[in-house]
């Protein structure tokens, strides 16, 4: 990737950007602001927790991102009986007697894990411990995770019966949850037409692993006014209740506020937000963009918010005005 200077190559990621929206709407209809919030991951070197009901193609939206950015892909479905080498890999047996290393799903750039909360805390962190240190570690040799390396995992608002619901401290590990919702009327019959004849819409990849690293490094050179770092650093302090920035919602209704990560996660979506949109620095408006899904899994309500109905988004729209 040459460019000129990093203006001509901002404008070229925002054309990228452009082309992979396109590209995949050849296949989803509509999620247009979950896309645009998994690109953000993606690009923003992070990971994406995604929560709602089955049957809304998180798995068809995944693996076609994939296929578009030239990305290899893997699907865990996560069970109660899984283990952490059904993840990871192991070492065999071959025929000449010796161990060797066999690689599991866990060797591939995009990860989707797949209902997360049903396996146990054993499974669960060897996941968690591939996303944080980019490698993982079997029988004292440590294998590296080749980059970009991007886990998607989606939780079953649903069902809770049997679940092992991932501890605070490993939902912080996930830079944006993103919730997603059923289609609009107009949407469905779209999905509908597409998805019940024989022609089946084929999508190209328009980018490769190398370019996407280049764009990752690009946008964290992008720079920030300090007016952001403070928006982004006040927005964090006000949810952290009994402190001298509390909100008095987090002091009402919070129990447990966010941390230093969650500060770091606003200014790098901020960024890629502001690429997207073809700006060269980031404003308090996309700090305000992604800070719904920045926030919404590192602040955890109190008993009284969830006796008077009041959402974890109602709480950090209050904080926002």
């Amino acid at each position: 990737m040459e460019y000129k200077n990093e203006t001509e190559a901002f404008a070229a990621f925002n054309a990228k950007i452009k082309e992979i929206r396109t590209q995949v709407s050849r296949v989803i209809v509509g999620q247009d602001e979950v896309i645009k919030d998994l690109l953000i991951s993606i690009f923003g070197n992070g990971h994406c927790l995604l929560v709602g009901v089955p049957g809304l193609a998180k798995t068809l939206m995944v693996n076609t991102l994939s296929k578009i950015l030239g990305l290899s892909f893997s699907r865990i479905q996560f069970t109660p009986d899984l283990m952490p080498s059904d993840i990871i890999g192991m070492e065999i047996l071959d025929e000449s007697r010796k161990f060797r290393f066999m690689q599991g799903p866990v060797f591939a750039n995009i990860i989707l894990a797949d209902e997360i909360n049903r396996t146990p805390p054993k499974t669960q962190s060897a996941l968690l411990e591939a996303m944080q240190e980019k490698s993982v570690t079997v029988a004292s040799q440590t294998y590296r995770l080749q980059e970009p390396f991007f886990v998607l995992a989606t939780q079953n608002p649903i069902e809770q019966e049997g679940t092992y619901p991932l501890p605070e401290a490993q939902l912080d590990r996930f830079m944006l949850n993103v919730l997603l919702d059923y289609p609009d009327f107009d949407d469905e019959i779209a999905i509908v037409k597409g998805t019940t004849g024989n022609e089946l819409n084929e999508v190209e990849a328009v980018t490769h692993r190398e370019e996407i690293l280049y764009f990752q490094k690009l946008l964290r050179r992008m720079p920030v006014a300090d007016n952001v770092y403070r928006f982004a650093v006040n927005l964090v302090s006000s949810t952290r209740p009994g402190t001298s920035k509390a909100h008095a919602w987090a002091d009402n209704y919070l129990s447990w506020g966010a941390g230093p990560r969650a500060s770091q996660y606003l200014i790098i979506g901020a960024k890629v937000n502001a690429a997207i949109n073809g700006k060269y620095s980031p404003d308090i408006e996309d700090v305000v963009a992604v800070a719904y899904s920045v926030l919404r899994h590192r602040i955890v309500k109190n008993y009284k918010a969830e006796a008077e109905g009041i959402s974890v988004e109602d709480i950090i729209t209050e904080m926002l005005k």
